[in-house]
């Protein structure tokens, strides 16, 4: 079965970087997939994406080297089985506030006796006739801890087997501890939250990722031990590019 290349970083001690997908398109995610991401998320939840978006994405991806993942838009056991047969190597899943929930989440993610995922990888053979018994070992489970009731309950949330990651959300994190959403948090409140959660994941032995809106705000995440960042994502890239340019041919 193809590799997954990010557990292979995570086990050296190196950080990766993500990419994130919010347009429904096959070319842009093409396009990204090109670029040079170690990994690259197909976002069912905030973006644009439906389930035959998500599948066409992830078949335009798969000839490329970023390991493909998708953020499921719930803790929908459903939608989770689906976006692994459709080829994501990884789930990011939002909302995951209790142990009972990432005990929930996880099952989801791999095949019995290690969890109740159905057996049908419809594309996701097409990574190698051994797919059924490498798939749990090759596929990522990240929990997304972005509210004050799944920092109550971190601990016990990290204790669950199988779980390979945790995903903060910043955005909603910080608006569950009663400050405004913001991408790339300066309240210390939330900073010292993310701090703990980075602390803790370290603690237990698993890794610690964030959503980010800048690179300069990723590589100080990096530097607090985070080893999953992504940064952007395709519409604010393709956004802050048409601002520049304009920028430019206004300003001349």
């Amino acid at each position: 079965m193809r590799e997954n290349t990010l557990k292979k970083m995570w086990a050296k001690g190196r950080p990766a970087v993500n990419g994130w997908l919010s347009a429904p398109c096959i070319y842009s995610a093409e396009v990204m997939a090109r670029a040079g991401w170690d990994s690259l998320t197909v976002d069912a939840q905030h973006g644009l994406v439906g389930y035959e978006s998500a599948a066409a994405m992830l078949t335009a991806m798969s000839p490329h080297p970023p390991v493909p993942l998708t953020r499921v838009p719930w803790l929908e056991e459903g939608f989770i089985m689906k976006a692994l047969d459709a080829g994501a190597m990884g789930i990011i899943c939002p909302m995951v506030n209790t142990a009972a929930d990432a005990e929930r989440f996880v099952s989801a993610v791999r095949y019995p006796p290690a969890g109740r995922r159905s057996f049908g990888p419809a594309r996701a053979k097409f990574y190698g006739d051994d797919y059924p018994e490498s798939a749990n070992d090759q596929t990522v489970a990240l929990a997304m801890i972005e509210t004050r009731e799944a920092m109550d309950n971190l601990d016990a949330i990290l204790k669950t087997p199988g779980l390979d990651a945790v995903y903060i959300g910043p955005s909603d994190l910080a608006n569950s501890l009663g400050f405004p959403p913001k991408f790339d948090p300066e309240t210390p409140e939330v900073i010292r939250a993310m701090e703990e959660i980075i602390t803790a994941c370290r603690a237990a032995g698993v890794v610690a990722g964030v959503h980010n809106a800048t690179p300069e705000y990723a590589l100080g995440m990096i530097e607090k031990g985070c080893m999953f960042v992504t940064v952007a994502s395709d519409l604010r890239l393709m956004d802050a590019g048409a601002r520049s340019v304009l920028k430019t041919m206004r300003g001349g």
